[in-house]
């Protein structure tokens, strides 16, 4: 057994696509005789700097022995790897023997990739020490990827689905003609197991891209079969491709448990507290409020491009108390999912006579509330229900704003009930 790593050999303005790359590996993989026997799609920190989109790179594994399969794969980045972008940095890692068996180390910085950050000699040098093959190009700083690609097998347990369908190459930069009747129609088919292929509320086929690669639409999903039947049910220009890929979107592996008083920027986290000033939108539509613990008090963040999500937001009330997940950045978390603990009931108000049923007036300084037509009074303010737009249980922002490694409410496992987008 052997397993396949690269990355970085796409541009966000010249095309192509690392999962179009790995297809054509496995074919010629294929026509050298050789089997495949998975591909993983595995999203890494979408907090890098230098990714292209989603942060993705592959892992191919073949029964080609490792030195037939780094050729092989070299030929097709040779050929294919997209290297006139200066931010493109493609890099190849072949691992002889079987996935299952990788080294902890090469594990940890498979997990570690998806949380944190690593430098390439770093990468370069646990490929050495481990006997892997390498190769990069301009810099060559994909071998990170491929490196933590090698490793995913083994450091994550949970794993989804993705259906993608390529364009013929030649159409490439021209729009896609995909019929957005049958994408809703094949979407609905398939919903619950195949999930954010559309997005309802705003009439958007979340599944077809809008870049300049190769990739014609892409259907996510828990099921193999289900996420296939979707793709196949969509009318659209030629299918020149088609593969299918374990991946580990749609799982949270990017979020680590936290502490208001210990983030760090560039990281994700899951993290407890309760609302410390009121929502507020600002210029752009983006809405901020404040969370806090006894010892740390932190901006969350909803942009303009998660939509209704930020209604949610809006309706949050100091004294909620709340689970927040997202990527900080500036020493601001930006929000991609939170779950309502504790819900403020109730709030302040000027008490009423319980006499003539009119609100009492203030009378004076620390001296209470007093009716002025019964002559009555109160201590104080007394606490009113109030009628709450959220209940308790998870929010989540919408598929059209979905990162690729979130996981979506509908599938299920949350701590609390969920109140699903789609």
């Amino acid at each position: 057994m052997t397993v396949i790593g690269l990355d970085d050999t796409d541009s966000r303005t010249l095309g192509m696509c690392t999962t179009y790359l790995a297809t054509l590996v496995a074919e010629a993989i294929e026509s050298q005789g050789g089997t495949v026997e998975r591909r993983l799609l595995v999203r890494l920190n979408p907090a890098v700097e230098h990714k292209t989109r989603g942060n993705a790179a592959l892992a191919i594994h073949t029964d080609l022995p490792a030195g037939v399969a780094f050729d092989v794969a070299r030929d097709e980045l040779d050929r294919w790897a997209i290297i006139d972008d200066d931010r493109t940095s493609p890099g190849l890692v072949v691992a002889p023997g079987s996935a299952d068996t990788i080294s902890t180390a090469v594990e940890t910085f498979a997990r570690d990739a998806v949380r944190d950050f690593h430098e390439v000699d770093d990468a370069v040098e646990l490929a050495s020490k481990s006997g892997f093959l390498t190769e990069g190009w301009h810099g060559g700083r994909g071998r990170i990827g491929a490196l933590a690609a090698i490793g995913a097998w083994a450091a994550f347990d949970e794993w989804t689905y993705e259906h993608i369908s390529y364009r013929e190459f030649h159409r490439c930069g021209t729009p896609r003609d995909v019929d957005l009747d049958s994408v809703f129609e094949a979407a609905d088919a398939g919903y619950p197991d195949a999930w954010d292929t559309v997005d309802h509320g705003e009439g958007e086929a979340v599944c077809v891209p809008n870049a300049p690669g190769p990739i014609l639409h892409g259907i996510r999903g828990d099921d193999p079969d289900v996420v296939r039947d979707v793709a196949e049910a969509i009318d659209s220009e030629p299918v020149d491709w088609a593969a299918t890929f374990l991946t580990n979107q749609g799982s949270d592996a990017h979020l680590r448990d936290g502490t208001l008083g210990a983030l760090r920027d560039g990281r994700a986290y899951r993290v407890t507290g309760t609302v410390a000033a009121e929502p507020e939108t600002r210029t752009g539509g983006h809405v901020f409020f404040d969370l806090e613990t006894d010892d740390a008090r932190v901006t969350m963040a909803a942009f303009e491009p998660t939509k209704r999500f930020r209604d949610r937001v809006r309706s949050l009330r100091v004294g909620d108390r709340l689970t927040v997940c997202g990527e900080v950045s500036d020493g601001t978390l930006k929000l991609e999912k939170f779950a309502v603990r504790e819900l403020v009931q109730t709030e302040p108000a000027t008490p009423t006579c319980p006499d003539c049923d009119r609100t009492m007036k203030s009378a004076g300084r620390n001296q209470g509330y007093r009716c002025r037509e019964c002559g009555t009074d109160a201590p104080g303010k007394v606490e009113r229900p109030i009628e709450r737009d959220l209940e308790l249980g998870w929010y989540e922002v919408p598929p059209c704003a979905r990162r690729h490694i979130a996981k979506p409410l509908v599938r299920g496992g949350f701590d609390a009930p969920t109140h699903p987008e789609r």
